[in-house]
């Protein structure tokens, strides 16, 4: 069966927009905050226009459930207004089975202190998928590591 979910996530960073927007569309800057914390990263690529192609490949580590499992994301830039809004599809792959595919939405605003990240995650999770909860938990992991990157 396959279930559907919607997700919305809102940061504020004390930076600028044009800064947070650099560190969502610059390729040596995306992997260094979307990597940073993943264990056995073997591939990170990024064509940054509508229609370019991005492809992460990592294994997980033995602090893991599943150490050694080897997790595949392929995404598509679908849409791109420079520095207010990327969409993105993506497919995720565990173990070599297709677990989900998701419409990640990033839009950015000004904000008073800086500037706000509000990011749209719509997927459908299919059978033997980490779910939502466990989605939503590692979008939030990820965004912490954006706002340590951007801190550096």
């Amino acid at each position: 069966m396959t279930v559907h979910d919607t997700f919305v996530i809102e940061r504020a960073y004390p930076h600028s927009r044009e800064r947070l927007y650099a560190a969502l569309s610059d390729p040596a800057l995306k992997a260094r905050w979307y990597s940073a914390e993943r264990s056995g990263v073997m591939r990170f690529e990024m064509d940054f226009r509508p229609g370019g192609v991005e492809r992460q490949h990592y294994t997980l580590g033995s602090e893991t459930p599943m150490p050694g499992a080897v997790i595949e994301n392929e995404g598509r830039f679908e849409d791109i207004l420079p520095g207010e809004r990327i969409v993105l599809t993506s497919t995720t792959t565990f173990a070599g089975r297709r677990i989900s595919t998701a419409l990640i939405t990033y839009e950015l605003a000004d904000d008073a202190a800086g500037s706000r990240l509000t990011l749209t995650h719509q997927a459908a999770y299919y059978e033997g998928a980490d779910g939502p909860e466990m989605r939503r938990g590692g979008w939030d992991t990820l965004l912490d590591v954006l706002a340590r990157s951007l801190a550096s």
